[in-house]
């Protein structure tokens, strides 16, 4: 029996070495067949160029604006099931995949036909080997989700677990799920877009894995300056928000408590930074935006 044919998409913006170090990571996978697709998302840095130059195998989809993590991974789907993917794994630029790591995923996607989504266990780049995300947890009725677990730790899971929350830097989707759920809302255009999907996938009756030996490594929000940026924390604030409405509905008590969590605890995140004027103002942003019914590309504005 041949093996299911798995398409990687790599989602670049304005990262090229980072995306021809994803592309050299995965250039070593010991899996086939696979198809590599690389999503540019408008960048300006020569990304696409370097892409087509260095791999000239990979299929390059150049989009002609920045449509963000949804809408670039979205275009990215597309174009792996036109080309008869039967399994898709969704990769930020900023990783580097183990050789070993889409093998183990497709295994056991094989062997749970019920899972929407099956999640690598990925590392921080730096400090290395301390993990960044072995699954997570989300409950739309509360404001505040917590660290991913595993945040910090050596030592990945023993075994195979389900998690409520699956991670979009690196998760393999069967190409049926996608054709039954869709992928991902694009007016949220980066973050919390794999938290909706995730609790849409729950509704259906579906679940979320994690595979502790599918090892990837994470630059961490790279894209967007870090967790604690600008742009991280007004997209985090404003989507956080609509998600949890979204999903769960509590009351004007309820939803007023579950905001004012919301809120706080990234003005408490961004009083951390450096640069808390920038930072408190983001927040301030996101939810402003959220409360005008604002989505789409954040655009700050000069401080």
């Amino acid at each position: 029996m041949s093996a299911a044919r798995l398409a990687a998409v790599v989602l670049s913006w304005n990262g090229r070495e980072h995306t021809l170090a994803c592309l050299r990571s995965l250039e070593a996978v010991e899996y086939e067949p696979l198809d590599v697709i690389v999503v540019d998302n408008g960048s300006v840095d020569g990304s696409a160029d370097a892409v087509a130059a260095a791999f000239p195998q990979a299929d390059l989809v150049r989009l002609e604006r920045n449509r963000g993590f949804a809408g670039g991974m979205n275009a990215g789907a597309e174009r792996a099931l036109d080309r008869g993917a039967e399994h898709v794994l969704l990769l930020n630029n900023d990783t580097e995949v183990d050789p070993a790591a889409p093998g183990s995923l497709v295994a056991e996607a094989g062997r749970r036909s019920e899972a929407a989504a099956v999640c690598a266990t990925i590392y921080f780049r730096e400090p290395p080997g301390v993990i960044w995300y072995a699954g997570a947890r989300f409950d739309p009725k509360r404001g505040y989700q917590g660290r991913h677990e595993g945040y910090g730790s050596q030592e990945a899971p023993a075994s195979v677990r389900e998690t409520e929350r699956a991670c979009g830097a690196a998760m393999l989707v069967p190409a049926a799920v996608i054709q039954e759920l869709g992928l991902f809302d694009e007016d949220l255009f980066a973050y919390a877009e794999d938290a909706d999907w995730s609790l849409r996938a729950r509704d259906a009756g579906r679940t979320l894995l994690v595979v502790p030996e599918a090892r990837v490594v994470h630059g961490v929000s790279v894209a967007t300056g870090g967790e604690g940026s600008e742009a991280a924390l007004y997209y985090s604030v404003r989507n956080l928000l609509v998600v949890c409405e979204r999903h769960a509905s509590l009351g004007p008590l309820g939803t007023w408590r579950r905001r004012a969590v919301v809120v706080s605890a990234h003005l408490a995140q961004a009083l951390r930074g450096s640069e808390r004027r920038r930072s408190v103002r983001a927040v301030q942003r996101g939810w402003r935006d959220f409360r005008r019914g604002r989505l789409g590309e954040y655009r700050p504005s000069g401080d």
